[in-house]
């Protein structure tokens, strides 16, 4: 039951990423001009990662993309998984405790998949940027889940508008009262409580997301998963040859060091992934290469 779904939701994780991948490459051979233009232009390293089960039996993987040190990227990691096995105790008891499932005891198993991605830019008027989409099955129930959030060190207006406006026209044809409900609830999500403020302008997010209609919620996923592109990449060519000084880059170090707090005390995928015995650097990937903590 559910394997033509789960096959179709891998597919299309898979597919996204392929995409991705391509454009980021294909922005980094272009930038001939402004700075970093002299560097050799970035490629991903790609490796494969591999999930084991606690007896070290075989639990699915995926492939770990990163890019270091690019002309436009100074990192960005985009990467695709599939996994399955049982889940622990402490995983089975946050998943009652979070989403009221009964039954995880009795049957633990799981099955998900999804896309993760984080872009660290070299040009601090470049926003960083996360997307990630993702489908969680066990016997019990199945969700979605994901979104994509901005992240800028410096803050254009027309920057955010476009992003969001994009994402809001990737969202209506589904329903109107998508898009403000799944921006209140990024503003919630990537919010740093003992900061007292957001980790960035904000995006699309869900969690936990299951109508009951599987099609339509697969829909709505892939156009979360479609806006991406569009919303982000006007942005990167708009900023990418713009000049900056020392202290530009040094708003962008201290930027990054609330996007590494964020991600290492609240993500919830980071947890998972860690929690389930998924590859440690394909879990962490997220984290800038250089941050600083004033």
């Amino acid at each position: 039951m559910f394997d033509t779904e789960k096959s179709a939701a891998a597919a299309w994780f898979r597919q996204l990423r392929d995409e991705i991948v391509a454009a980021f490459e294909a922005l980094e051979a272009s930038h001939d001009t402004g700075p970093f233009s002299d560097a050799a232009p970035g490629a991903f390293d790609v490796s494969e990662t591999r999930r084991r089960s606690d007896d070290g039996s075989d639990a699915g993987g995926g492939l770990m993309s990163v890019m270091r040190g690019g002309r436009v990227f100074e990192k960005v990691g985009v990467n695709v998984s599939t996994v399955y096995g049982s889940l622990g105790e402490r995983a089975q008891a946050a998943m009652a405790a979070r989403k009221g499932i009964p039954g995880m005891a009795e049957d633990p198993r799981f099955w998900a998949s999804g896309i993760s991605l984080v872009a660290h830019m070299q040009n601090p008027h470049v926003p960083a940027v996360h997307m990630n989409t993702r489908m969680f099955w066990t016997p019990h129930a199945w969700w979605f889940g994901g979104g994509s959030d901005l992240n800028p060190c410096i803050e254009y207006d027309e920057d955010n508008a476009h992003f969001h406006a994009t994402q809001k026209a990737h969202l209506d044809p589904h329903g109107p009262a998508h898009y403000p409900r799944l921006k209140a609830w990024a503003d919630e999500y990537f919010f740093i409580p003992h900061r007292g403020r957001a980790r960035g302008v904000g995006g699309i997010f869900m969690d936990d997301y299951c109508t009951g209609d599987w099609q339509a919620d697969f829909a709505l996923t892939q156009d979360i998963g479609r806006a991406f592109l569009p919303g982000f990449l006007p942005l990167v060519e708009r900023r990418r040859t713009q000049d900056f000084n020392e202290t530009d880059k040094d708003t962008q170090l201290i930027h990054r060091g609330l996007y590494a707090e964020y991600n290492l005390v609240y993500d919830r995928g980071t947890k998972f992934g860690l929690e389930t015995g998924h590859d440690a650097n394909a879990v962490l990937m997220s984290l800038p290469p250089l941050a600083k903590w004033v």
